[in-house]
């Protein structure tokens, strides 16, 4: 729909002699100008706002501006807003790692202390509407040409089957030629496994007992005490523990391979927590065996939790062991061993197999892990899919569960090559998994090439995504001012107001309880179109009112009292004076975002019945659990011009 200013508008715009004459001189700034007032005009009409929705930054107060890395929407509907360390060297040798808890309803902010670094963590909801926060940041890289001190990771033998044996940060190891190295974190490592043989004479007779002890090992990261070429070495050797007497000394000791000077990688942690929403606090969980950094979890059919991927406690990826959490023993469990890179984007699907497509976030070798497919946790077996398009240029894509979730149909969008690749795609591609034989198709193309795409799903069953760049974080300028809707029934993307905030990496956007979406961070590499100026992490708010709520201004379809809980079918029912018009019921999984993934949000079709009286109507929710995993979600209804109420927060379990 095209919009011309009226003539009051023009005299105001073009009125003065100066901006004539300066226009007719072809000078850009006045031209500038001229076209930012006209936009400006032109987006803030009713009739835009109705076709393309609208843009409106929140007000934050200085002291709760961060730099937010993770978000997460709770039950409560507040915004949980991870910074941890903010990618920070300065905080995080501070000790500084800041939460920040938004009320959109409010626009009230409130600080949570924050134990760990959870920078660069992974998270998901878990079924009683607790938050599970898992890994972060043990250290921060050190690029090449800035390692001073030889270093690398120490594996650290007992074999002792009678304790255990914990060496504190500090502890040294000496190496054959009286090289020192010193440890920078505590390692605790368990007995040694003493097992029994029993052997038989000929005779069938029992020979003595025989016991073969089997050392135990765990990693530690050690730097050298000294720089110098000295502490350079590439050959396996075994190191002393400086202080260890007796057997003590006998039993516990180094091994490494390596110690150069070269980049040393960011290490993970393996400490855990949840976030209880009522009580607003960390409360910390066992740990889990492996540090992790940049992991995924999933929330599985049963309500329990598996953690993928992630660099290690020596910055190495995770090699293939995945854990699993209880949420009622509030414990770690070994989990199939399989490898990806990390960040990997896991979708359940119906039937409970994991769906790995090829999304993920970074660190990893290009050759290794990068092919999407079906993996059976159950059999750990993974079935390849083929037919991506640009498959090399899957990294920072975005993907997700197109609604409703029964359709079993998910989306890669865009992407680029691994590491600071200059490549980026504009493809989108979709997998119906429910065909006998699923195979990724070629959807409609993005404007241009993107990375760190944010895409959320709506209650009306459109896809809005925004944001992103063109080039790795933004280099030369190229965040995309763009935005867009996709209707996964004419499988096309139509316009959408445009953001005025670019997102790059460190990005993130949820769908709030009342219909709108809000976007966070962003960490571009530079500040200029010139890269000359280093960038600064975007702390600002912009929530997106989409168009369906400002064609239905104050008159939306509204749910009244009703329970939270399912009854035993699997039912729930709600008073409403908008029986009448109520047509569908959506249920929509809330969010937990960071660094393009989101593996949690899913908007499940329901069942509607309506009461006699016409005053209530009734939802019924699919009792398959691979389908509508166990937690809190936002019941949606919508009228038939597709006009959604606010959301009813309902738990499943």
């Amino acid at each position: 729909m095209a919009y011309r200013p009226s003539k009051k508008f023009k005299k105001t715009l073009l009125g003065s002699g100066a901006v004539v004459v300066l226009a007719a001189l072809n000078a850009p700034a006045a031209v500038s100008f001229a076209e930012e007032k006209y936009h400006a005009y032109k987006i803030a009409q009713p009739g835009y706002k109705k076709q393309f929705g609208s843009w409106a930054e929140v007000d934050v107060p200085a002291e709760y501006r961060i730099n937010a890395i993770h978000a997460a929407l709770l039950h409560t509907g507040k915004v949980l807003l991870i910074a941890g360390s903010g990618n920070d060297q300065k905080n995080f040798d501070a000790g500084t790692f800041e939460t920040i808890l938004w009320d959109p309803a409010k626009n009230t902010f409130k600080k949570i202390p924050t134990p760990v670094d959870f920078f660069c963590s992974g998270h998901t909801q878990l079924p009683d509407g607790r938050l599970l926060v898992a890994g972060g940041t043990a250290r921060y890289e050190v690029l090449e040409g800035g390692v001073e001190k030889a270093g690398g990771g120490m594996r650290v033998k007992n074999e002792s089957p009678d304790k255990a044996v914990t060496l504190k940060k500090g502890t040294v190891f000496r190496s054959p030629s009286g090289v020192e190295y010193v440890s920078k974190f505590d390692v605790t490592v368990p007995k040694a496994k003493r097992e029994f043989e029993i052997s038989y004479f000929k005779s069938g007779q029992m020979k003595p007992w025989k016991t073969k002890v089997t050392a135990a090992e765990a990693r530690v990261f050690v730097e050298a005490r000294k720089a110098g070429p000295q502490a350079l070495t590439t050959e396996a050797a075994q190191y002393e523990v400086v202080g260890l007497k007796g057997e003590e000394a006998d039993n516990v000791y180094g091994l490494a391979q390596k110690l150069t000077t070269e980049k040393q990688d960011f290490q993970g942690i393996k400490g855990a927590y949840e976030f209880d929403p009522r009580a607003e606090k960390y409360i910390p969980v066992a740990p889990m065996k492996d540090a992790r950094w940049y992991p995924t979890l999933v929330t599985l059919q049963d309500g329990k939790v598996l953690a993928v991927s992630g660099l290690n406690d020596v910055g190495d990826v995770v090699p293939g062991d995945n854990e699993i959490y209880d949420p009622r023993t509030k414990k770690w469990t070994k989990g199939p061993f399989r490898y990806f890179p990390t960040y990997p984007s896991l979708f359940l699907t119906k039937g409970g197999k994991l769906l790995y497509t090829g999304s993920n976030a970074g660190y990893g070798p290009a050759e290794k892990g990068r092919e999407p497919g079906l993996w059976d946790l159950k059999k750990n077996s993974f079935t390849k899919l083929g037919g991506l398009t640009d498959p090399d240029q899957l990294e920072t894509s975005a993907s997700l569960m197109l609604p409703p979730a029964q359709n079993q149909k998910v989306m890669v969008l865009g992407g680029g090559g691994v590491g600071e690749s200059p490549k980026s795609t504009a493809r989108t591609s979709i997998v119906d998994l429910s065909a006998d034989s699923p195979v990724f198709t070629d959807g409609p193309a993005l404007p241009q090439g993107t990375r760190y795409l944010s895409s959320v799903l709506l209650p009306d069953d459109t896809v809005f995504t925004s944001g992103g760049s063109e080039q790795y974080r933004g280099r030369s300028g190229s965040d995309i001012l763009k935005a867009q809707f996709y209707d996964p029934k004419s499988n096309a993307f139509t316009e959408a107001a445009e953001p005025t905030v670019g997102r790059n990496y460190h990005s993130e956007a949820l769908l709030l309880p009342d219909g709108r979406v809000a976007t966070f961070g962003s960490d571009p590499l530079f500040d200029d179109k010139d890269n000359t100026k280093l960038g600064t992490f975007e702390q600002r708010i912009e929530v997106f009112t989409p168009p369906y709520l400002h064609r239905a201004g104050t008159d939306r379809p509204a749910l009244g009292e009703g329970p939270q809980e399912l009854d035993q079918n699997g039912r729930v029912t709600f008073r409403t004076a908008d029986a009448g018009r109520i047509v569908k019921a959506r249920l929509m999984r809330p969010s937990a975002v960071t660094h393009t993934t989101d593996v949690e949000q899913r908007s499940v079709e329901l069942g509607l019945t309506k009461g006699q009286d016409g005053k209530s109507v009734t939802v019924d929710v699919p009792q398959d659990r691979t389908l509508v995993p166990p937690g809190w979600y936002m019941l949606f209804v919508t009228d038939a011009n597709g006009i959604p109420s606010e959301a009813k927060w309902i738990q499943v379990g």
